[in-house]
């Protein structure tokens, strides 16, 4: 009895540990993200995120005019010892000290030392930009430049949150019906249509969208709410489908007779019985199904465009890095502000989730 708590102990400690490592592993790109996205370009070009902590690093405690006729192709005297221009470049450390150019052209050299420091410039420069818009240059044609401000992400979150609820309800109550009718009604043909519905899930997203676009172009959904709606609905059915059947045909059989007998129809069986019973897996692939339609770009690129009007939050992100990525700051408080609300809906229906995985 003995050995086996002793078992249990060591089992249990096991996990704990692999748990605590999987969750700081996850949590560290999550913490920088959001020290990053407070931090000004400048500090984040020059330094990693983790140096907003206390460090020791290399600060200046002197400066050394050198000779203005120093040849950097021959060695250089600095305190009685000579070293290399391509020394003083990299920094060459003697003792305590650093040597490192400060500016070359003016003969000017740094002499550092290690001292504890953070880096704690915080701004909220990044998140004004990305809620408020960005600026833009536009030269004109006399050879000045005009500054414009773009549109902010409020436009794109709330097209991002009229494409995702749609599309996330739409296809689980279409896909509960059918996860019902599969499991407890009897039908010609149920079988192969289930086996075909399941199927579907081998079937790659992108061999579908050509096809798909031709035909919303010829019905004139293309660019349309209800065209992505119906996009992401039928690209999630096959999953939810069999990940509502598992859930619903592992409830007792009697209940089911109880009904009938009764006199209860199928929408009232689903209504009353059903949907309560099924809660967790229902929350389970609500977070699923929502967090894919929130994070999507290609479908919702394809189906619905890249106009401001209609752009999800996705693209707004794309398009604030720019082309050559020289505003890629800005990324991490878009990416930080697009996160809030999939943190929310996760953290608002974490017990069913876990009850509804372990069902």
């Amino acid at each position: 009895m003995a050995k086996r708590r002793s078992k249990l102990k060591k089992s249990k400690w096991l996990v704990n540990t692999v748990l605590a490592v999987i969750c700081l592993v996850w949590s560290i790109p999550t913490i920088g993200l959001l020290v990053s996205s407070f931090r000004p370009a400048a500090d984040i070009l020059q330094s990693g995120w983790w140096n907003v902590l206390p460090h020791r690093e290399w600060q200046t405690v002197e400066q050394l005019t050198l000779p203005k006729d120093t040849d950097l192709r021959e060695p250089i005297d600095v305190n009685g010892q000579t070293y290399t221009d391509d020394q003083l470049r990299a920094g060459i450390t003697v003792g305590d000290q650093r040597y490192i150019w400060e500016n070359r052209r003016a003969r000017l050299l740094n002499v550092q030392e290690k001292h504890w420091g953070a880096i704690t410039n915080f701004t909220t420069q990044n998140y004004e930009a990305v809620l408020g818009g960005k600026e833009y240059k536009i030269a004109l044609p006399d050879g000045g430049t005009k500054t414009e401000k773009g549109s902010g992400m409020g436009q794109s979150f709330w097209n991002t949150m009229a494409v995702t609820v749609p599309a996330t309800i739409i296809p689980i109550l279409i896909a509960s019906f059918a996860a019902y009718a599969f499991a407890w009604l009897r039908f010609p043909g149920r079988r192969s249509i289930f086996v075909i519905i399941i199927a579907l899930l081998v079937v790659p997203i992108q061999v579908a969208l050509i096809p798909i676009l031709k035909d919303y172009t010829s019905l004139g959904l293309n660019g349309t709410y209800a065209g992505i709606w119906l996009a992401h609905a039928a690209f999630g059915l096959p999953l939810i489908t069999y990940f509502m059947y598992n859930a619903i045909s592992q409830l007792p059989k009697d209940l089911f007779e109880s009904a009938f007998m009764d006199g209860a129809t199928n929408f009232t069986i689903f209504s009353r019985l059903i949907l309560p019973l099924t809660v967790p897996a229902l929350a389970s692939i609500s977070i699923f199904q929502f967090l894919w339609v929130w994070n999507d770009y290609l479908v919702s690129l394809i189906f619905l465009g890249s106009q401001p009007e209609v752009q999800v939050m996705s693209m707004k992100i794309a398009n604030l890095v720019g082309s050559r990525g020289n505003d890629w700051h800005l990324l991490t408080a878009a990416a930080f502000i697009s996160m809030l609300t999939p943190l929310a809906v996760f953290f608002a229906l974490q017990k069913y989730f876990v009850r509804g995985l372990l069902g």
